[in-house]
């Protein structure tokens, strides 16, 4: 699934860079995530921003998701603060990769 949002910034004690998943999608991805979490609401997902990959987790936030932007990623996809980004990610089976 695409997930299209604008970067913003968390300043917390170990500061972050997210976009927020929609609403339709954070729907579809809530409707499976009794399978798919591993605690706490995280859910596995493999990413792609332009030629970059990753894994992480979704991490939840006001009854939705939010996607977490590596620094690495930033800078490799050359994104700022405010960008509008799609990122393009695949929930992760719980125990490891397909």
């Amino acid at each position: 699934m695409d997930v299209t949002g604008e970067i913003w910034h968390w300043r917390g004690p170990a500061p972050f860079h997210f976009v927020t998943v929609p609403e339709p999608q954070a729907a579809e991805i809530a409707a499976i995530a009794r399978d798919v979490t591993y605690g706490w609401g995280m859910i596995p997902v493999e990413l792609r921003v332009g030629r970059t990959r990753w894994t992480t987790s979704l991490w939840p936030r006001e009854g939705g998701y939010v996607v977490p932007i590596k620094d690495a990623v930033r800078a490799a996809e050359h994104l700022e603060l405010g960008d509008t980004v799609t990122v393009h990610l695949e929930v992760a089976p719980r125990g490891g990769r397909r």
